[in-house]
């Protein structure tokens, strides 16, 4: 059987797909991954076919105001979905649909008639239990968490409007709004699969039939990979560290973030690990090291904390090591994570990212180290998480929807 799964966005949009696959594959599924070219890579070395799509994620980081995210959005996904219909081949059998992608793979398997699944990073479909993840982290009500979460579903469809016109132009279907297609999906309870843990965001109870949360899909890593030498040097001269980084995000804004990253570090008396990302973080000192991309799963269980932009791939894999954080939320829906570990005590309050400050962030870093609730928190919810698998549940899903 030969599943694909198309994924769009930044990095953390996209990895936790090569965990999926993998382990998919190792079920004897025929998996491809369809993304950006950015990350083919990523993709070839969990054993998964590459397939691209296009469009450009890497302006995506320097991204913070929401008008300005909409705009950008809209480009992206137009330029998206200009190629969405070469990816898949008279082959496929299945075809598993990001937050990002969904709207554009349901034109697809009407055009086909090949099944289709859901498999989310992010909670999308209106609940009173909190509300929508791109509009910010307060709750307003049950009411109002609903109204406002039907009302970003309508900004998200005039985001897919142009590309699913051409879209489905290209594909001889006859005209329908994004809007009409979301509805046709809710009424025939299409299944999603959500993954992330329910220790962050349980499974609300008003949800429709079908809409369920598994647990996350960890991004793949060969398990003969090692730190760097400097990196396993630098974990072992001293006190565990703070790892800072902002992912993707803050693209441009390198120098002030480093900056304010070692004066906190300093005035906290903590050691720390800057990760450069797209905002490019450096500095040198015997207190201090820079390094590129690790993988999280070998190095969040070896730090005393973790300064991060609340993306949902970095927030878990933070939880999973047990280990607290301070979040710096950017854009979309990095204000909703980080709302979320700082209620279950995992995490200081946020520092909205325009009010970062040296000062702010070496209390924040003294608070989350030197005090132990966050820590026990956090390892709290790692024993959660260690009982949650998401793969496993995507497999039992795969299964029984193809056996029917």
């Amino acid at each position: 059987m030969r599943i694909l799964i198309a994924a769009a966005g930044s990095r953390g949009d996209v990895a936790p797909y090569t965990g999926l696959g993998a382990e998919l594959r190792r079920a004897g599924y025929d998996v491809a991954l369809a993304t950006t070219d950015t990350f083919a890579p990523l993709v070839r070395d969990a054993g998964l076919e590459f397939r691209s799509l296009p469009a450009d994620t890497r302006v995506r980081g320097s991204v913070t105001g929401r008008r300005e995210l909409m705009r950008t959005a809209a480009a992206f996904i137009t330029e998206l979905g200009q190629g969405f219909a070469d990816v898949m081949d008279d082959d496929t059998d299945l075809l598993l649909l990001s937050t990002t992608t969904a709207p554009l793979g349901w034109h697809l398997t009407e055009a086909t008639g090949t099944p289709s699944l859901g498999v989310y990073l992010q909670p999308t479909a209106p609940t009173g239990d909190f509300p929508p993840v791109v509009t910010g982290s307060r709750s307003l009500g049950r009411l109002a968490n609903r109204a406002t979460g039907r009302f970003a579903l309508r900004m998200a469809d005039r985001v897919y409007e142009q590309a699913a016109a051409k879209l489905r132009h290209r594909l001889q279907l006859p005209p329908a709004s994004p809007s009409e297609m979301r509805r046709r999906q809710e009424q025939a309870n299409w299944p999603i699969l959500h993954g992330f843990s329910t220790a962050l965001a349980p499974r609300p109870s008003d949800w429709r039939s079908g809409l369920e949360v598994v647990g996350n899909w960890w991004p793949h890593h060969d398990a003969a990979e090692r730190l760097p030498h400097d990196l396993e040097d630098f974990l072992r001269a001293g006190p565990r560290p703070v790892l800072i980084g902002f992912g993707s995000m803050a693209a441009g804004d390198g120098e002030r973030l480093s900056e304010i990253a070692v004066r906190a570090l300093r005035r906290a008396g903590l050691r720390g690990i800057l990760q450069a990302g797209s905002a490019g973080l450096a500095a040198d000192g015997d207190d201090v090291l820079t390094i590129g991309d690790v993988p999280h799963a070998l190095l969040f269980p070896r730090l005393a904390a973790v300064v991060h932009h609340g993306g949902a791939g970095t927030s878990a894999a933070a939880l999973r090591a047990g280990v607290p954080a301070v979040t710096v939320p950017v854009t979309a829906d990095q204000p909703f994570w980080a709302a979320r570990l700082a209620a279950i005590g995992a995490a200081t309050d946020p520092i909205p990212f325009r009010s970062l400050t040296a000062e702010r962030l070496a209390d924040s870093l003294h608070q989350v180290v030197k005090r132990q609730t966050h820590r026990r928190a956090a390892a709290k919810a790692a024993h959660h998480l260690v009982t949650e698998n998401g793969a496993g549940q995507a497999l039992k899903a795969i299964q029984q929807l193809t056996d029917g």
